[in-house]
């Protein structure tokens, strides 16, 4: 008994427990952990199954977007083949038109021209059809340098009422295809006063 006095006078003096504290401790421990092993298992199959399920996701994830990247390209590769067999099919009738005019081999000068101009007109339409307008600003219009290639600046005479980088004369009309310059106009610009 006094041995039992001493080993409580110990504990407290130590903090530490005593070897049987230890090992009820531990029984309880043992305990606890097999009552827990069932959850565990099953929280532990929950997790590898939403492992997996979410690994299976992102594969199907993956492979849509692989697809969608696919058919994407096959997409541009098929709007640019067929924008240039559209462009190459509104030229059609203006080719059968120059051929045509051609085939006529006592034309006068009239027949020629009206021909000519019913041609342009032509041409002109299926430019259109396929977004290519023309820039063909008038004189006076406020010269851009977006759509202008001003060639020279001419003086004005004193008596003129046209202002400064404005456009006096265009020397070639410039194009436009879907709002972006193909071409700009050449065009010559007033020099200030």
């Amino acid at each position: 008994m006094p041995q039992n006095n001493s080993n409580a006078q110990n504990q407290t003096l130590t903090g530490a427990p005593s070897p049987e504290e230890l090992e009820a401790a531990q029984a309880a421990n043992e305990v606890d952990a097999m009552e827990a092993l069932p959850r565990l298992e099953a929280e532990l199959l929950a997790l590898q199954a939403k492992n997996t399920e979410l690994t299976d996701s992102y594969l199907r994830a993956k492979a849509e977007a692989e697809n969608a990247r696919r058919r994407a390209d096959e997409e541009i590769s098929k709007a640019r083949k067929f924008a240039v067999e559209s462009f190459a099919e509104s030229l059609l009738p203006v080719t059968d038109s120059l051929e045509a005019g051609l085939q006529i081999k006592d034309a006068n000068a009239q027949q020629i021209r009206e021909g000519a101009e019913a041609t342009l007109k032509q041409l002109k339409s299926a430019l259109e059809r396929n977004r290519v307008m023309e820039i063909d600003p008038t004189a006076g219009t406020k010269f851009d340098p977006h759509q202008h290639q001003a060639i020279s600046m001419v003086p004005l005479p004193a008596e003129s009422t046209q202002e400064a980088n404005t456009v006096v004369m265009v020397l070639q009309k410039g194009y436009l295809i879907a709002d972006r310059v193909l071409r700009p106009a050449l065009v010559t610009v007033a020099a200030p006063k």
